[in-house]
Protein backbone atom coordinates (compact mmCIF):
# COMPACT_ATOMS: atom_id res chain seq x y z
CA UNK A 1 0.00 0.00 0.00
CA UNK A 2 1.45 3.48 -1.48
CA UNK A 3 1.37 6.16 1.82
CA UNK A 4 0.26 9.42 2.02
CA UNK A 5 2.44 11.98 0.09
CA UNK A 6 4.56 14.12 2.38
CA UNK A 7 4.46 17.85 2.42
CA UNK A 8 7.24 18.39 0.04
CA UNK A 9 6.26 15.88 -2.08
CA UNK A 10 2.63 17.52 -2.23
CA UNK A 11 4.35 20.35 -3.15
CA UNK A 12 6.20 18.66 -6.03
CA UNK A 13 3.46 16.97 -7.16
CA UNK A 14 1.56 20.15 -7.83
CA UNK A 15 4.77 21.89 -9.52
CA UNK A 16 4.78 19.02 -11.54
CA UNK A 17 0.86 19.22 -13.02
CA UNK A 18 1.35 23.08 -13.05
CA UNK A 19 4.49 22.66 -15.70
CA UNK A 20 2.42 20.10 -17.54
CA UNK A 21 -0.60 22.35 -18.17
CA UNK A 22 1.80 25.07 -19.05
CA UNK A 23 3.34 22.41 -22.00
CA UNK A 24 -0.05 21.43 -22.98
CA UNK A 25 -1.20 25.20 -23.47
CA UNK A 26 2.04 26.27 -25.38
CA UNK A 27 1.34 22.96 -27.56
CA UNK A 28 -2.30 23.17 -27.86
CA UNK A 29 -2.78 27.00 -28.66
CA UNK A 30 -0.81 27.31 -31.80
CA UNK A 31 -2.98 25.15 -33.31
CA UNK A 32 -6.03 26.42 -32.11
CA UNK A 33 -5.14 29.98 -33.23
CA UNK A 34 -4.68 28.22 -36.89
CA UNK A 35 -7.01 26.76 -36.46
CA UNK A 36 -9.95 30.16 -35.18
CA UNK A 37 -8.07 32.38 -37.77
CA UNK A 38 -8.57 29.92 -41.04
CA UNK A 39 -12.71 30.20 -39.47
CA UNK A 40 -12.81 33.70 -39.03
CA UNK A 41 -13.57 36.68 -41.18
CA UNK A 42 -10.51 37.50 -43.25
CA UNK A 43 -10.60 41.46 -42.71
CA UNK A 44 -11.11 40.49 -39.06
CA UNK A 45 -7.75 38.79 -39.23
CA UNK A 46 -5.83 41.65 -41.18
CA UNK A 47 -7.35 43.99 -38.23
CA UNK A 48 -6.40 41.77 -35.30
CA UNK A 49 -2.56 42.05 -33.67
CA UNK A 50 -1.95 38.91 -31.40
CA UNK A 51 -3.89 36.23 -29.59
CA UNK A 52 -6.97 34.66 -30.93
CA UNK A 53 -9.16 32.40 -29.16
CA UNK A 54 -11.95 32.45 -31.37
CA UNK A 55 -13.26 32.85 -34.98
CA UNK A 56 -13.38 36.50 -35.44
CA UNK A 57 -16.58 37.84 -37.28
CA UNK A 58 -18.05 34.59 -37.09
CA UNK A 59 -17.52 31.24 -38.74
CA UNK A 60 -16.56 31.38 -42.18
CA UNK A 61 -15.32 28.41 -45.07
CA UNK A 62 -13.82 30.72 -47.52
CA UNK A 63 -10.81 29.95 -46.91
CA UNK A 64 -11.34 26.25 -47.14
CA UNK A 65 -13.42 26.62 -50.17
CA UNK A 66 -10.45 28.37 -52.22
CA UNK A 67 -8.21 25.75 -50.92
CA UNK A 68 -9.84 22.81 -51.78
CA UNK A 69 -10.72 24.84 -55.34
CA UNK A 70 -6.91 24.78 -56.15
CA UNK A 71 -5.75 21.79 -58.15
CA UNK A 72 -2.08 22.05 -56.84
CA UNK A 73 -3.91 20.96 -53.19
CA UNK A 74 -5.74 17.81 -54.25
CA UNK A 75 -2.59 17.24 -56.34
CA UNK A 76 0.04 17.80 -53.48
CA UNK A 77 -2.47 15.47 -51.64
CA UNK A 78 -2.70 12.61 -54.16
CA UNK A 79 1.13 12.90 -54.55
CA UNK A 80 1.86 12.88 -50.85
CA UNK A 81 -0.46 10.14 -50.11
CA UNK A 82 1.23 7.88 -52.64
CA UNK A 83 4.95 8.69 -51.58
CA UNK A 84 3.94 7.78 -47.64
CA UNK A 85 2.13 4.46 -48.64
CA UNK A 86 4.81 3.27 -51.24
CA UNK A 87 7.89 4.65 -49.34
CA UNK A 88 6.42 3.54 -45.65
CA UNK A 89 5.81 -0.12 -47.12
CA UNK A 90 9.07 -0.16 -48.85
CA UNK A 91 10.73 0.99 -45.62
CA UNK A 92 9.26 -1.08 -43.15
CA UNK A 93 9.80 -4.02 -45.60
CA UNK A 94 13.48 -3.16 -45.72
CA UNK A 95 13.70 -2.54 -42.26
CA UNK A 96 12.48 -5.85 -41.04
CA UNK A 97 14.42 -7.75 -43.49
CA UNK A 98 17.44 -6.00 -42.37
CA UNK A 99 17.27 -6.34 -38.23
CA UNK A 100 15.87 -9.40 -38.61
CA UNK A 101 19.19 -10.54 -40.73
CA UNK A 102 21.02 -8.44 -37.91
CA UNK A 103 19.74 -9.94 -34.51
CA UNK A 104 20.77 -13.93 -35.97
CA UNK A 105 23.85 -14.73 -33.86
CA UNK A 106 25.49 -16.57 -37.02
CA UNK A 107 25.35 -13.88 -39.27
CA UNK A 108 28.81 -13.53 -41.12
CA UNK A 109 30.28 -10.64 -40.64
CA UNK A 110 27.88 -9.31 -38.38
CA UNK A 111 30.10 -6.89 -35.92
CA UNK A 112 31.78 -4.32 -39.41
CA UNK A 113 28.05 -4.91 -41.12
CA UNK A 114 26.64 -3.01 -38.27
CA UNK A 115 29.43 -0.78 -37.64
CA UNK A 116 29.16 0.17 -41.13
CA UNK A 117 25.23 1.00 -40.08
CA UNK A 118 25.71 2.82 -37.08
CA UNK A 119 28.37 4.78 -38.64
CA UNK A 120 25.56 6.44 -41.32
CA UNK A 121 23.72 7.65 -37.84
CA UNK A 122 26.99 10.62 -37.32
CA UNK A 123 28.75 10.84 -40.67
CA UNK A 124 27.27 11.53 -44.18
CA UNK A 125 28.27 12.17 -47.11
CA UNK A 126 26.84 15.79 -47.64
CA UNK A 127 24.00 17.46 -49.40
CA UNK A 128 26.26 17.77 -52.82
CA UNK A 129 27.42 14.28 -53.23
CA UNK A 130 24.17 13.08 -52.27
CA UNK A 131 22.63 15.21 -54.91
CA UNK A 132 24.90 14.03 -57.41
CA UNK A 133 24.87 10.35 -56.37
CA UNK A 134 20.50 10.73 -56.69
CA UNK A 135 20.27 12.93 -59.77
CA UNK A 136 22.75 11.59 -61.65
CA UNK A 137 24.56 8.27 -60.86
CA UNK A 138 20.75 7.10 -60.25
CA UNK A 139 19.22 9.14 -62.82
CA UNK A 140 16.40 9.99 -60.39
CA UNK A 141 16.45 13.50 -61.27
CA UNK A 142 12.74 14.46 -61.57
CA UNK A 143 11.48 10.73 -60.90
CA UNK A 144 9.08 10.69 -57.77
CA UNK A 145 11.38 7.37 -56.79
CA UNK A 146 14.06 10.33 -55.85
CA UNK A 147 11.71 10.43 -52.70
CA UNK A 148 11.37 6.27 -52.37
CA UNK A 149 14.58 4.32 -52.72
CA UNK A 150 17.41 6.53 -51.52
CA UNK A 151 15.67 6.44 -47.68
CA UNK A 152 14.99 2.69 -47.82
CA UNK A 153 16.12 1.86 -44.44
CA UNK A 154 16.43 4.74 -41.12
CA UNK A 155 19.50 3.51 -39.53
CA UNK A 156 17.80 4.15 -35.93
CA UNK A 157 14.32 2.44 -36.96
CA UNK A 158 16.97 -0.45 -37.78
CA UNK A 159 18.62 -0.64 -34.66
CA UNK A 160 15.19 -0.24 -32.62
CA UNK A 161 13.05 -3.42 -34.73
CA UNK A 162 16.83 -5.40 -34.58
CA UNK A 163 16.64 -4.97 -30.53
CA UNK A 164 13.37 -5.74 -30.63
CA UNK A 165 13.88 -9.24 -32.35
CA UNK A 166 16.52 -9.89 -30.18
CA UNK A 167 14.40 -9.71 -27.21
CA UNK A 168 12.44 -12.28 -28.10
CA UNK A 169 12.46 -15.32 -26.28
CA UNK A 170 14.95 -17.84 -28.18
CA UNK A 171 12.76 -21.02 -27.00
CA UNK A 172 9.75 -20.04 -29.42
CA UNK A 173 12.30 -20.03 -32.45
CA UNK A 174 13.90 -22.98 -31.62
CA UNK A 175 10.31 -25.01 -31.09
CA UNK A 176 9.49 -23.10 -34.35
CA UNK A 177 12.80 -24.55 -36.17
CA UNK A 178 11.70 -28.14 -34.26
CA UNK A 179 8.41 -27.94 -36.15
CA UNK A 180 10.17 -27.62 -39.38
CA UNK A 181 9.72 -23.62 -39.85
CA UNK A 182 12.79 -21.73 -42.02
CA UNK A 183 13.89 -18.21 -41.26
CA UNK A 184 10.91 -16.82 -43.57
CA UNK A 185 8.47 -18.16 -41.61
CA UNK A 186 10.32 -17.60 -38.04
CA UNK A 187 9.89 -13.95 -39.24
CA UNK A 188 6.53 -14.06 -40.38
CA UNK A 189 4.70 -16.36 -37.59
CA UNK A 190 7.36 -15.59 -34.73
CA UNK A 191 8.94 -12.50 -34.77
CA UNK A 192 6.53 -10.40 -36.40
CA UNK A 193 3.54 -11.07 -34.15
CA UNK A 194 6.07 -10.64 -30.57
CA UNK A 195 6.98 -7.00 -32.21
CA UNK A 196 4.03 -5.72 -33.30
CA UNK A 197 4.17 -2.68 -30.75
CA UNK A 198 7.52 -2.24 -32.15
CA UNK A 199 6.70 -1.74 -35.95
CA UNK A 200 3.79 0.13 -34.77
CA UNK A 201 5.95 2.87 -34.14
CA UNK A 202 8.26 2.52 -36.86
CA UNK A 203 5.60 2.90 -39.42
CA UNK A 204 4.39 5.86 -37.52
CA UNK A 205 7.90 7.28 -37.80
CA UNK A 206 8.28 6.77 -41.23
CA UNK A 207 4.87 7.68 -42.16
CA UNK A 208 4.81 11.06 -40.29
CA UNK A 209 8.45 11.43 -41.83
CA UNK A 210 7.65 11.05 -45.30
CA UNK A 211 4.26 13.27 -44.94
CA UNK A 212 6.39 16.33 -43.58
CA UNK A 213 9.23 15.85 -45.92
CA UNK A 214 9.75 17.99 -48.39
CA UNK A 215 13.35 19.44 -49.13
CA UNK A 216 13.99 16.21 -51.23
CA UNK A 217 11.09 17.32 -53.71
CA UNK A 218 12.49 20.22 -53.93
CA UNK A 219 16.18 19.04 -54.36
CA UNK A 220 15.17 16.38 -57.11
CA UNK A 221 11.51 17.18 -58.03
CA UNK A 222 11.17 19.99 -61.35
CA UNK A 223 7.67 18.78 -62.14
CA UNK A 224 4.90 20.39 -60.98
CA UNK A 225 2.87 17.06 -61.48
CA UNK A 226 4.84 15.31 -58.82
CA UNK A 227 4.88 17.76 -56.12
CA UNK A 228 4.16 16.52 -52.37
CA UNK A 229 1.61 18.96 -50.10
CA UNK A 230 4.38 20.32 -48.20
CA UNK A 231 5.73 21.57 -51.40
CA UNK A 232 2.89 23.34 -52.09
CA UNK A 233 1.88 24.28 -48.92
CA UNK A 234 5.65 26.20 -48.38
CA UNK A 235 4.86 27.43 -52.00
CA UNK A 236 2.02 29.56 -50.47
CA UNK A 237 3.68 30.40 -47.27
CA UNK A 238 7.36 31.10 -47.52
CA UNK A 239 7.00 32.77 -51.29
CA UNK A 240 3.37 34.33 -50.37
CA UNK A 241 2.05 32.82 -53.75
CA UNK A 242 -1.57 32.67 -53.09
CA UNK A 243 -3.01 34.70 -56.29
CA UNK A 244 -4.38 31.62 -57.86
CA UNK A 245 -6.16 30.56 -54.79
CA UNK A 246 -8.55 34.14 -54.96
CA UNK A 247 -9.50 34.56 -58.62
CA UNK A 248 -12.83 34.13 -57.78
CA UNK A 249 -12.53 37.58 -55.18
CA UNK A 250 -12.43 41.25 -56.39
CA UNK A 251 -8.91 43.33 -56.05
CA UNK A 252 -9.61 44.58 -52.23
CA UNK A 253 -10.31 41.20 -50.84
CA UNK A 254 -7.56 39.38 -52.54
CA UNK A 255 -5.00 39.93 -49.63
CA UNK A 256 -7.21 39.46 -46.76
CA UNK A 257 -8.54 35.77 -47.65
CA UNK A 258 -4.82 35.42 -48.55
CA UNK A 259 -3.65 35.31 -45.00
CA UNK A 260 -7.04 32.99 -43.95
CA UNK A 261 -5.76 30.55 -46.91
CA UNK A 262 -2.56 30.51 -45.39
CA UNK A 263 -3.94 29.36 -42.03
CA UNK A 264 -6.54 27.21 -43.58
CA UNK A 265 -3.58 25.59 -45.85
CA UNK A 266 -1.53 24.60 -43.19
CA UNK A 267 -4.70 22.83 -41.48
CA UNK A 268 -5.46 20.92 -44.30
CA UNK A 269 -2.11 19.98 -44.23
CA UNK A 270 -1.52 18.69 -40.85
CA UNK A 271 -5.13 17.32 -39.17
CA UNK A 272 -4.95 14.18 -41.53
CA UNK A 273 -1.42 13.01 -39.96
CA UNK A 274 -3.19 13.92 -36.23
CA UNK A 275 -5.84 11.51 -36.63
CA UNK A 276 -3.33 8.62 -37.05
CA UNK A 277 -2.10 9.05 -33.41
CA UNK A 278 -5.06 8.04 -31.88
CA UNK A 279 -5.03 4.47 -33.17
CA UNK A 280 -1.47 3.96 -32.79
CA UNK A 281 -0.71 5.95 -29.07
CA UNK A 282 -1.30 2.32 -27.35
CA UNK A 283 1.43 1.22 -29.10
CA UNK A 284 3.63 3.92 -28.43
CA UNK A 285 5.40 3.51 -25.14
CA UNK A 286 5.61 0.05 -24.97
CA UNK A 287 7.20 -0.10 -28.96
CA UNK A 288 10.03 1.99 -28.29
CA UNK A 289 10.58 0.72 -24.90
CA UNK A 290 10.26 -3.00 -26.10
CA UNK A 291 13.30 -1.81 -28.97
CA UNK A 292 15.31 0.29 -26.51
CA UNK A 293 15.94 -2.49 -23.96
CA UNK A 294 17.67 -5.99 -23.95
CA UNK A 295 17.38 -8.34 -21.50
Amino acid sequence: MVGKRTFGGQIAYAVIILIMITLMIVTVYPFLHVLFASLSDPAEVMRTRGIILAPLGGITLAAYQAVMDNPMVLIGYRNTLFYVVAATTLNVVMTILGAYALSRKNLMLKTPLLFMILFTMWFHGGLIPRYLLVSQTLNLQDNPLALIIPGAISTINLIILRTAFESVPPALEEAARMDGANDFQILWKVMLPMCIPTLAVIILFYAVAHWNAWFDAMLFIRNREWYPLQVVLREILITNNTESMTTGASAGDVMPIGETIKYAIIMVATVPILFIYPFLQRYFVKGVMIGAIKE
